[in-house]
């Protein structure tokens, strides 16, 4: 096999030659809360035995035609510090975002985002419905980054008002065609803005990303979507055996619900709802991803009667995972493996059309190198220690090489999260290996946002070959000392010694207990 670089040479030389007639646009589509349960994600260890088959159609032919990154990684399960870490590149111990509210601009850097970055290099960059997390997280939306004002729908506060609708709702036509969804009104922003630049084409390459909200909570939906009539509970409503009290979160996000709150529950570790109520919102969760992905179809169809498909990158991204009742867990705000997991995908027209399924280790800071790769734009350097000053870097690593060597050993041996506790006093890190997850919990300074690797308040560690839904911490169990140790080495190592090197190596072997 060649080297990492000569592969990535051998790639951009068949990007260019297929974009030789001029830049190749780019529809940038994402999705709330949305794990990776569609059908191009299933097998025999995910999410769980009791997931139903999925209908996501649409999803799943984008998947067909894309590189499917099967084993992708948010660097925060919450929606602000996982799209900012996404759009710039960064992760939160450098944007310094661990919370709703926080905008990176202000509390860590002056980073260019994607669409900004497209945008300094000639593209009309237009968004619609929730790509940056809204209001104060992004200073309204981030006006940087777009070339055209930002649209939001303008029935959202109307679906999101918590004393009025419940925690999942069908909607019946006649109601929704008086107060349309959000999501409805989102695609058809997404259409009427294809078919402008498309009447424009020729004059400057696009860059439109299309945020939409579901299966964010309420899973509010059209009627004619629910279904799913073999759903189950889950087969572990319980905690994980010995696991830390500091990596448990009460799920006060579906609590604060009407129809939730009148059940009074405390969201309390090994307590749970009742099955006629986790039936319903598993169900309507599946219902609601279901709906999403007839409104992608519609917008991928329009772009391909609009004669653009040929020449548009397409990104598929959802912002975390989310929690069903798995461990009595529900909504994301952990470190565990359904809420940091979640699905990505690349489609780039004449490289990609076959399908490139992988599953190797990668992580949504990837995707930023990856999209200015595949359109031919200048790349991207990786971020030096000290980037705070820097606008334009990244500390992910472009995805290129993964459609040309899917098995290559010269890539990134872990995958990193984090999560804070305590207003931000602690920070659960946490790495996952192709076998492995291992999480600590530790006291955080959130002055100079680094780690104190000593002062330790909780260690977990899931051997996905054994358990894959993560129900035993063997933390503490003698056969996983040297597991243990070994991986508690690569998380304080960090990021920076697990990226792709410019050179052959040979992967190391997982360790195995009692080794």
């Amino acid at each position: 096999m060649g080297s990492y670089s000569a592969m990535l040479t051998c790639l951009l030389f068949m990007l260019a030659a297929h974009s030789c007639t001029g830049k190749m646009n780019v529809l940038f589509l994402a999705s709330d809360d949305m794990r990776p349960e569609i059908n191009a994600f299933s097998g025999p260890d995910f999410p769980s035995p009791t997931h139903p088959k999925m209908n996501t159609p649409n999803l799943d032919r984008l998947a067909s035609r894309s590189l499917l990154l099967k084993k992708a990684y948010v660097q925060q399960a919450v929606c602000s510090p996982s799209r900012t870490s996404l759009l710039t590149g960064r992760r939160p111990d450098t944007t310094h975002v661990y919370d709703l509210t926080s905008y990176w601009r202000k509390v860590g850097g002056n980073f260019t985002t994607i669409p900004q970055y497209f945008k300094q290099n000639g593209y009309y960059s237009v968004g619609m419905g929730k790509i940056f997390h809204p209001g104060s997280a992004s200073d309204n939306d981030d006006p940087i980054s777009w070339s055209d004002s930002y649209y939001h729908p303008e029935t959202q506060a109307f679906w999101f008002n918590k004393s009025v609708v419940p925690s999942w709702l069908s909607v019946p036509e006649f109601v929704y065609k008086d107060h349309p969804l959000p999501d409805q009104l989102i695609r058809d922003q997404a259409i009427k803005t294809l078919r402008k630049v498309a009447a424009s084409s020729g004059s400057e390459p696009f860059f439109v990303a299309v945020g939409f909200i579901k299966p964010h909570l309420p899973f509010v939906f059209p009627e004619r979507f629910l279904s799913y009539a073999d759903v189950r509970l889950p087969d572990n409503p319980f905690a994980p055996v010995h696991m830390p009290g500091v990596a448990w979160s009460g799920y006060g996000e579906l609590r604060s619900y009407w129809d939730i709150a009148k059940l009074h529950a405390n969201g309390a570790i090994n307590s749970t709802l009742p099955d006629v109520v986790v039936l319903n919102l598993r169900r309507a969760y599946y219902s609601a991803i279901t709906y999403v992905d007839s409104l992608i179809g519609e917008i991928l169809a329009e772009l391909k009667n609009l004669g653009l498909e040929k020449n548009t990158i397409v990104s598929f991204w959802g912002d975390h995972g989310w929690q069903l009742g798995e461990h009595g867990e529900w909504c994301k705000h952990t470190n565990f493996e359904l809420a940091t997991h979640a699905p990505m995908m690349v489609h780039i027209p004449g490289v990609t059309d076959a399908g490139v399924v992988t599953e190797q280790l990668t992580e949504y800071v990837d995707l930023f190198p990856t999209l200015v790769d595949a359109a031919g734009l200048p790349p991207l350097p990786v971020c030096p220690l000290d980037s705070s000053s820097i606008e334009v870097c990244t500390e992910g690593s472009s995805l290129l090489p993964l459609i040309t060597e899917v098995n290559t050993t010269a890539w990134k041996q872990y995958a990193f999260s984090q999560y804070p506790r305590a207003n931000n006093r602690i920070m659960g890190y946490s790495i996952r290996s192709s076998r492995y997850r291992y999480t600590e919990w530790v006291d955080f300074d959130n002055k100079n946002y680094t780690p104190e690797w000593k002062a330790v308040k909780g260690v977990e560690l899931y051997d996905h070959v054994v358990d894959p839904e993560e129900n035993y911490n063997h933390a503490n169990d003698r056969a996983y000392v040297y597991v243990r140790a070994k991986l508690s080495g690569a998380l304080h190592d960090g990021w920076r010694k697990a990226i792709p090197q410019n050179a052959n190596r040979t992967r190391p072997v997982e360790p195995v207990p009692g080794s």
